[in-house]
């Protein structure tokens, strides 16, 4: 098989995916294109960020890494409707992954989640991201249901992906969910629905994973019964390279000694059709904890682990949500009752497989707080993010652990694992300025920097930067590290402004489209501000080609295109 070559420059390897990662270490995993870039970039796709070196042959800025703001009506959903509430035990109004997603065909923002701990699947709908309503839907009358729970099923972990690029309206959602339930054993009569202590006592527990397609999100086809996974197994597409990938939950050896959870990689053209697959052949090892990720200082002993890995597009990137998790143990968890603590980390990959993750702090930390909505067990949502104007939109899961009905020790006498520990989630919503994942900063005594070789068709330049106090200019290198004349920063319009759009004009007569297929770097000089990201173009408006992760408001089928597209 040829050496493939992606958008970016980066040429993948012929064994792909790659299985040189190492399973039983604490090392962090190596990104190959990190420390063996391109030689020459092309920019053509998205804007271009700086959450890592990739692009940088030289800097004197600083680099900082954004947090977002807890949205302050958060929680935006919480339990209110009799499948929420669990009969009191576990109520839950939230994703467990799932997905929110801007569906433009309804200009609506939609969420999928689990309504009551390990419930049926439910939907609900907004106008403005912030305010949400239930429908009432036809798939079980007078419900927002569109997945309901069959007697003796416990559904588990479920994601949601609208797929923009699918030629079958039929297939315009994709959904995976984890589904638990009981068959007599042998020698039994049949189990009788709704009696729980009955099914335990005389069945046995069959986990599937279940693929299923969808023209609108409500009504789903039949399940495809997929390959054994474990639970909270998800999946996400690579629109890069058009492929459909599984990330698998399962055990690994992180030392000789020690199995936890992990995360392991299966990639196919075709959704359905790549629910199958061979695991000795098909199948790699992915992502692992390394020895940057520490316990809770509550829980200095506890093992650290990679509880979830959750992946979109952004922009010039897949960017990923890991979730990682800090204790305590289930069974501690059921003694103490209280909710696993986890917080979410970002991490960021150029070739859809590789990611870096330069910043080990909290992106979303659980408060760890009594009474908290967000106490504890966050969890990401499928999709990730939205882009809402010049704001990011992030939908998560909190678990308060507090239930109107259960005790600290209590057992829920309806379904599975009905303890403290899994009750009282709601939806919370963070948003962050548009590519505020990593800024490059200068002070009052300025900077520069100057980035590797790169090319692009577009004409216009433009950039996203926070200056109202100070300025940004950029001059253009040519090959050779010489400014090419008319494009330098002394006649470069200073830019002084707060702006996630805003386009670098030079006073000469040059063109930049004239630099148009040859291999030029850009210098930044930034004094008192930040620069998040830059891109060339050829819109007049700065449209940047990108990726919308799960879309927004404005965006043509998930991308940012030209108005007339």
């Amino acid at each position: 098989m040829a050496n493939e070559t992606l958008y970016n420059g980066i040429t993948l390897p012929q064994t792909w995916p790659p299985r040189n990662v190492i399973e039983g270490s604490r090392e962090p995993i190596p990104v190959p294109y990190l420390s063996h870039p391109p030689q020459v970039i092309p920019i053509d796709l998205g804007r271009q960020l700086f959450v890592d070196d990739f692009l940088i042959a030289e800097t004197s800025l600083t680099r900082a890494y954004g947090k977002p703001e807890i949205h302050p009506q958060s929680p935006v959903l919480s339990p209110e409707t009799e499948e929420e509430m669990d009969s009191g035990f576990c109520p839950m109004a939230a994703p467990f992954n799932d997905g929110a997603w801007y569906d433009p065909q309804d200009n609506l923002f939609k969420l999928w989640y689990m309504p009551g701990w390990f419930h049926s699947t439910a939907l609900a709908t907004s106008a403005d991201g912030i305010h949400w309503d239930r429908p009432q839907l036809d798939v079980k009358p007078g419900t927002n249901l569109v997945w309901p729970n069959n007697d003796g099923s416990d559904r588990d972990g479920c994601l949601v992906w609208l797929d923009s690029d699918t030629p079958d309206p039929a297939q315009r959602y994709k959904m995976f969910q984890f589904y638990r339930h009981y068959k007599p054993k042998p020698g039994q009569p049949p189990i009788p629905p709704g009696s729980w202590p009955t099914q335990m006592a005389r069945g046995e527990m069959v986990s599937e994973g279940w693929a299923q397609v969808s023209p609108d999100g409500i009504h789903w086809s039949d399940p495809v019964i997929t390959t054994q996974v474990g639970d909270n197994t998800s999946f996400f597409y690579n629109p890069f390279r058009r492929k459909w990938c599984i990330s698998i939950r399962r055990a690994a050896h992180i030392d000789e000694t020690t199995r936890l959870r992990a995360r392991f990689y299966r990639e196919s053209d075709d959704f359905l059709q790549g629910a199958q697959w061979d695991m000795d052949s098909d199948e790699v090892f992915w992502q692992r904890i390394d020895h940057h990720d520490q316990p809770d200082p509550a829980r200095p002993n506890h093992r650290v682990a990679l509880y979830d890995v959750n992946v979109t597009p952004y922009e010039s990137l897949m960017l990923g949500m890991f979730a990682i998790f800090r204790g305590p143990e289930n069974d501690i968890c059921a003694e103490e009752g209280v909710p696993k603590t986890m917080d979410l980390e970002l991490a960021y990959s150029r070739d859809g497989f590789h990611f870096s993750r330069p910043d080990r702090t909290p992106f979303l930390a659980s408060s760890r707080k009594i009474g908290d909505w967000n106490r504890a067990y966050l969890h990401a949502c499928g999709g990730l993010c939205m882009v809402v104007h010049d704001r990011i939109f992030i939908y998560f899961t909190g678990f308060s652990g507090l239930s109107p009905k259960l005790g600290t020790n209590d057992i829920g006498d309806s379904g599975l694992s009905r303890r403290v520990m899994y009750a009282g989630a709601s939806t919370g919503l963070a948003t962050l300025r548009r590519d505020g994942f990593a800024s490059m900063e200068a002070g009052a005594g300025g900077g520069t920097l100057t980035t590797r070789p790169v090319t692009f068709n577009g004409g216009r330049l433009f950039v996203n930067a926070n200056a109202p106090q100070g300025e940004l200019r950029v001059s253009v290198l040519d090959s050779n590290g010489e400014t090419v004349e008319g494009l330098g920063a002394d006649a470069c319009a200073a830019l002084s402004l707060d702006s996630t759009c805003a386009e670098v004009k030079w006073s000469s007569d040059a063109d930049l489209a004239a630099l148009a297929g040859q291999p030029c770097r850009l210098q930044f000089h930034l004094q008192s501000g930040q620069l998040f990201s830059f891109w060339v173009t050829d819109d007049p408006d700065g449209a940047s080609y990108g990726h919308m992760a799960a879309g927004g408001p404005g965006f043509t089928n998930g991308r940012d295109l030209p108005s007339s597209q």
